[in-house]
This record gives C-alpha cells, sequence and structure tokens, in this order.
C-alpha cells in the first residue's frame, strides 16, 4: 500500500547532518514538544528570552508553535483574536489563531518543518551538500528559508513574481536564492515547472513540495489541529458547540486540521475557501486573483477532500477592500463609531489578506447555515498586514486616499452584507469528482500513479498517515541523541 510517510534512512548521509547539528548546536523539536511547550528542555525555555522571535538561532527552531508569548520570550496560552459581532454581523463567534507569532511572522513556518524534519533525521536530505528548494506562493518559502538559515544551509525560494515585494526582499536578506516564476497567486503550474527543470539540471537539490509533501498536512493536523480544541475548551461558554472551521485552501496544509478536529466534534462543518475569480473547488473554474497566500487552478495531493463539506468562494475585491478598512485611519474612525475599542482597532493589523479571506468565508459559512450565538467558527490568521504595506501604498496610487465613505462603504458591502451567494455544500459525489480532479495536475503531470490516487481516497489512509507523529517524534529523538547535545 502506498505509504509516503514511511520514514527512509540514509545512514551516510545522515553521519553528515549529526555532525553539522553538533557543530550549530541544534537540537530538533519534537511534534509534541510544538504541540505542548510544556515538554521543551529547560536548556531551551532559559535561554529563549534572549532571543528575538525572527533571530536566526537554531532554538527558534521551538518556538514553531502558537503558543509563543511575545511578552515574555517563553510560552503561554494559544496566541488568538476573535473579531467582535459588531463587525462581522453575525451572531456565531469567529475566532482565528494567529500566524504573527511564529518565527518570520506566519504560520507556513510550521508546513515547511513539518516537511523538512522526517527528511533531515533519517538522512534523505544533506544540509552540508545540498539545496532545499522551496516551492511556494510566498510563506512557505519563507518559512523554508528560515529553517535552512538555522541549519547553514542553502534555501532556493521559488515564488510567483507578482507577489508582495515584502516577501521577496526578506528572502533575499536571509540569504536565499530567488526564482520568480510567470503570473500571481494562482500560477502554480509555473512553480511546477520550475521544479521540474531543477531536479533534471541540478542532482543536490532537494525539492519540498508542500502540495504534496504530507508532512505539511501533519503539522496542522497534529499542532493546529490541536491548539484549536485546546482553545475551545478555554473559551467556550455553557451551551456553546465548535461549529465549524474555515481554511483557504492554498498548499492544503492548514485545513488538515479539520481532520483533527472532525474527531472530537463530529459534527463540525469543514469549509474550504477560495478566491472567486479562481474558483478551482466552487466551479472548476481558473483566473488569477489577488489573495496572498491560497494558490489555485489544482487539488492539492494532500488535501484529504472527503473530509470537507463545504466551498467557499470570496471576491478578492472584498478582501482589498476590507485590507484597508481596517488599516487606513478613516476605516478605524468608522468602527470606532460603530462602539469598536481601540484596543481591538489595534489588532485588526494582525490580519493579513488570506486572513480576511477567512473571516469572509466564516460570514458566509454562519449565514448559510444560520448559526447563532452558540456557535463558534474556528479559522487561522496565517499571517499579518506587516506583509502587504506595499500592496496599501499601491491601492492609494490607483483609488486615491481611503476616505470616510470608502470606508462606510466597504464595512456594510463587504462584510455586514456578505451574502451566502458562492457558497456550495459537497455531497459524497461532488468530493469524489473533486479529489479525481487531482488526476490531471498529479498524474498526467506530476508523475503520481492512479494506484496512489486511488489510495487517497480511502479514509484509512489518512488515519495511518495522521498516526505517524509518535514514530517521527522517536526518531527526532534519537537524532538529538547522536549529536550528543
Amino acid at each position: 500500500m502506498y505509504n509516503p510517510v514511511k520514514l527512509h534512512y540514509n545512514h551516510e548521509v545522515l553521519k553528515n547532518t549529526v555532525k553539522r547539528a553538533r557543530e550549530k548546536n541544534i537540537l530538533i523539536p519534537t511534534f509534541a514538544q510544538l504541540k505542548d511547550p510544556a515538554l521543551v528542555p529547560e536548556k531551551i525555555t532559559s535561554a529563549l528570552p534572549k532571543i528575538g522571535l525572527w533571530d536566526i538561532d537554531s532554538r527558534n527552531l521551538f518556538r514553531i508553535s502558537w503558543k509563543n508569548d511575545i511578552n515574555t520570550g517563553l510560552y503561554g496560552s494559544v496566541n488568538y483574536f476573535e473579531i467582535p459581532r459588531e463587525i462581522t454581523g453575525i451572531k456565531a463567534r469567529v475566532i482565528g489563531l494567529l500566524g504573527k507569532y511564529f518565527p518570520t511572522g506566519a504560520h507556513k513556518v510550521g508546513a515547511a518543518f513539518g516537511c523538512l524534519a522526517p527528511r533531515l533525521i533519517t538522512g534523505e536530505f544533506d544540509p552540508t551538500t545540498q539545496r532545499a528548494v522551496w516551492p511556494s506562493t510566498g510563506n512557505y518559502c519563507r518559512g523554508g528559508a528560515f529553517d535552512c538559515a538555522l541549519l547553514a544551509c542553502t534555501p532556493v525560494a521559488i515564488l510567483p513574481e507578482e507577489m508582495s515585494k515584502e516577501r521577496f526582499e526578506w528572502l533575499r536578506e536571509i540569504g536565499s536564492e530567488v526564482i520568480a516564476t510567470p503570473g500571481s497567486e494562482s500560477n502554480v503550474k509555473e512553480i511546477y515547472d520550475k521544479c521540474w527543470e531543477i531536479r533534471e539540471t541540478d542532482p543536490n537539490a532537494v525539492i519540498f513540495n508542500q502540495f504534496d509533501e504530507f508532512g505539511n498536512a501533519i503539522f496542522h493536523h497534529e499542532v493546529t489541529g490541536s491548539a484549536m480544541e485546546e482553545l475551545f475548551n478555554q473559551i467556550a461558554r455553557p451551551g456553546q458547540r465548535l461549529a465549524s472551521y474555515v481554511s483557504a485552501t492554498g498548499s492544503a496544509g492548514t485545513i488538515a486540521a479539520g481532520d483533527y478536529l472532525r474527531k472530537v466534534h463530529p459534527h463540525i462543518k469543514v469549509v474550504a475557501t477560495e478566491a472567486l475569480q479562481c474558483p478551482t473547488l466552487y466551479l472548476n473554474g481558473f483566473g488569477a486573483h489577488r489573495i496572498e497566500g491560497i494558490g489555485d487552478k489544482h487539488i492539492p495531493w494532500v488535501h484529504n477532500v472527503r473530509n470537507t463539506d463545504c466551498v467557499a468562494a470570496i471576491d478578492d475585491e472584498d478582501t482589498m477592500q476590507v485590507l484597508r478598512l481596517f488599516n487606513e485611519e478613516a476605516g478605524h474612525q468608522v468602527l470606532r463609531d460603530k462602539g469598536i475599542s481601540d484596543e481591538v482597532i489595534g489588532k485588526l493589523p494582525l490580519m493579513g489578506i488570506s486572513s480576511i479571506c477567512n473571516m469572509l468565508a466564516a460570514v458566509k459559512a454562519a449565514k448559510h447555515y444560520e448559526m447563532d450565538e452558540n456557535d463558534v467558527i474556528f479559522t487561522v490568521f496565517t499571517d499579518s498586514a506587516e506583509m502587504y504595506q506595499s500592496r496599501l501604498l499601491e491601492l492609494n496610487e490607483e483609488r486615491g486616499t481611503f476616505t470616510r465613505e470608502n470606508a462606510l462603504r466597504v464595512d456594510e458591502g463587504s462584510i455586514v452584507r456578505q451574502t451566502r451567494d458562492n457558497f456550495r455544500e459537497l455531497g459524497y459525489w461532488d468530493r469524489k469528482a473533486l479529489h479525481n480532479l487531482k488526476y490531471f495536475t498529479w498524474v498526467e503531470q506530476q508523475g503520481k500513479t492512479v494506484e496512489e490516487l486511488n489510495t487517497l481516497w480511502s479514509p484509512s489512509f489518512w488515519d495511518e498517515i495522521f498516526s505517524v507523529v509518535p514514530e517521527w517524534d522517536k526518531a527526532i529523538n534519537e537524532f538529538n541523541a547522536m549529536t550528543g547535545l
């Protein structure tokens, strides 16, 4: 049976990796430690307050967690932001986990770790001789470049040329080779084509493709899903239920938290989100869009579509206008007039473009299912507006200053009057149809087999995939023991 997460050891390469880890004083965290920082060794926690969250220090691997306390430098409860009902216009609670407080300022560093760690601890990747290639539509390659910087190996970031300039600037500053492929957010095939070119010309390059690496989904199943369960148990009021989990698909790693939540809240609605301008899941559609962080035009290999209940397609114009509402002074004043506190307004920039997309999809889901005050919707605010200041400048140059009239129109039209249109519930055969769409990308173009594709439809396959973490953690501990650290 197809088992892509079985560990395969190259003991000769492993000697090099252990030596590099010893030289660089690198301990690899277990998934259990990222899930529960109380398990992190004291030798690490005692040093963390002196280390900046973005510092190139290997101990920051232990900060690939939802529980970083930026005030103490240690750990606390799960970082989250609840959007007030005065903003969403719905009765249901909308709560997003905050990616801002990961190293690199985005949760994708966790997905990168999930893909890198299994190869590192088995000798399938040699940081002393090989380059790590990170195909991405934005934050994933930043996470991969950060992990590589900690290991003193060469990262290669591949991302579309039309992504925000902040991403390119940061990647070059950290020492990554940067390859800009044609197109925008939804031009994923061009990224895959570049990967094949690298495979054929550079034998020392290892491709860490988040779209088909199950370590991406495993990280979010294990770490993100459990963080949401823990947070719900902390903040839910009597009688409230975890009604829905909303996630933009992108590489389909983050949505795997829904597989975890389904096990503890069986009646949950898992909502996949994408851009209306590129409605691949919603309408088998295609096109370019501006919601950075969610690549489209195909179904990622690691997306368990059998666990997806519905699809919300969000107009990218709404996301860009809400970005302005949440980050321009005229928008802030309109929100103050509605009774929104300055404390909440100060947190709105914690949401980047795809985070806003997730929030709007949560509003659609609540309206579609007629959710009330007993319903809690979880989502992920993957990164912050810090990554998109150039987009705000571009919008001001294109459309002029954001005025009070603009803010009133956006608040009412893009959020409060967000409708339940472009929302699709998926039956069994709808999900099977989406699963079958994987054939055209992954079998015809990317070298997968029909047998492997058929295996992905089996629920037992995903149970096996997500049960691998104890084996991986055991191997991580064995690796750390070999370093003598």
